[in-house]
């Protein structure tokens, strides 16, 4: 799996797991009072959110994507369904990177 590929992956986990706190968790708990589910989804969420940080340097460094691409990949990263919407930008950037598959002669 190319690098792209798993930040792609991460970022969508990560996007996940802030829907979920947001839209079930925060209300579970003020509307159940079961502030647990804050505090595990909330962690999960946060391990993710490092890891897309993480990688999203990386990549930064190593692909030497510009300012302006590298902000908006982690502005996507603190906006509700902002990594699926970045998504498209980070499979065309994928598709650029990719080696066509050619057949052995």
């Amino acid at each position: 799996m190319n690098q792209i590929r798993r930040f792609r992956m991460t970022a969508l986990a990560e996007g996940s797991s802030f829907l979920l706190l947001l839209f079930v968790a925060m209300p579970m708990k003020y509307m159940m009072g079961m502030p647990k589910v804050v505090t595990v989804v909330g962690a999960i969420h946060g391990i993710l959110f490092l890891a897309y940080v993480a990688q999203l340097a990386k990549l930064r460094t190593t692909l030497q994507w510009d300012n302006k691409f590298s902000f908006s990949a982690f502005l996507a990263s603190l906006l509700p369904f902002g990594p699926f919407i970045f998504d498209r930008h980070l499979r065309e950037k994928e598709a650029a990177t990719e080696k066509p598959y050619r057949l052995p002669s």
